[in-house]
């Protein structure tokens, strides 16, 4: 049986809310460009009963990764295939050379950016790391419940954004994102200036945002997978493309990423894509299933003693 480390979190057992409740989704489509038709899947919000389980603190590291390739031999699709997906300036493309150790030609991730998340992982890849790890990949409601807690709120660290407070886009920007061409300017320049490098940052280097179950980086830097099929929550009437995605057998993926506005950097943000799919903002993080400490631990969440998160734009 797996013996958990300081590296990961006991989430006790629970009743949750997932999804997001309808005055969330009615209000974003005056925050921003999509429709609400965007986020229909994340309706309705409804209550869960989640055993307890073990989350890792931080998405798994470039070094972790490459100490389960090490010892495996393990080789990721992306190497096999010999390129790495990446949005390029207009629009996604394979790159060759590019993998989870060269997320760019001037770049190895083992000796350069070790307590990076890794990226360019497949599903597969994922799984293959948890089960050598001897722990899993987490199921959508168990991400979404160690981002948020029992109770829904929009962001780990609570329902109004701070671009101060996860790597995003807009934290790459200094600046808030509401339009599509507001995010089409930061890319273009990003991409000129590091092309295929992917902007993560180290796991744990926003602590103010940590989840309250104690999980860091549960917003931003990279999207995660998780091991659940992408389904519908309910009966409702979903755009065409919700139902493909439930029909082809997309896997769902969590978090957002380094390059996403704050919007897909939500605790209750569906994203999901085939299993073969790998880029260079799309990594994970274990759970584990082992019983519970004899004592909860103390979170390091800064909620706890009722800190005030700083807030320089509001949702």
């Amino acid at each position: 049986m797996y013996a958990p480390t300081d590296n990961m979190v006991w989430v006790p057992p629970g009743l949750v809310e997932i999804g997001s409740p309808e005055q969330h989704l009615a209000s974003l489509a005056d925050t921003q460009h999509y429709s609400r038709t965007w986020f229909d899947d994340e309706a309705p919000q409804h209550t869960v009963t989640i055993d307890g389980f073990w989350m890792d603190r931080y998405p798994v590291t470039n070094a972790e990764f490459a100490e389960f390739t090490t010892a495996t031999g393990w080789v990721t699709a992306a190497e096999r295939n010999g390129d790495g997906l990446v949005y390029g300036p207009d629009y996604w493309r394979p790159i060759p050379g590019i993998s989870w150790r060269h997320p760019h030609p001037d770049i190895d991730a083992v000796a350069d950016r070790p307590d990076h998340p890794v990226v360019h992982v497949d599903h597969n890849d994922a799984t293959g790391y948890a089960q050598w790890a001897g722990k899993r990949l987490p199921t959508e409601a168990e991400w979404e419940y160690a981002a948020h807690g029992p109770s829904w709120q929009a962001w780990p660290w609570g329902s109004e954004w701070s671009r101060l407070l996860a790597n995003t886009a807009e934290y790459w920007a200094n600046a808030p994102m509401r339009e599509l061409a507001d995010w089409k300017r930061w890319y273009t320049g990003h991409w000129t200036d590091h092309g295929p490098a992917p902007a993560t940052t180290a796991v744990g280097m926003f602590p103010a945002s940590i989840s309250p179950v104690g999980c860091h980086d549960m917003a931003g830097n990279v999207t995660e997978w998780t091991s659940s099929p992408y389904r519908f929550y309910g009966s409702a009437n979903y755009a065409d493309g919700f139902g493909a995605a439930a029909r082809l057998g997309y896997i769902v993926a969590r978090g957002g990423s380094w390059k996403m506005m704050r919007l897909q950097t939500r605790t209750s943000e569906r994203i999901c894509g085939i299993p073969e799919y790998e880029a260079y903002d799309l990594g994970f993080r274990c759970a584990a299933t082992a019983p519970a400490p004899n004592q909860t631990p103390a979170t390091d969440n800064p909620s706890n003693d009722h800190q005030e998160q700083p807030n320089d734009d509001h949702a």
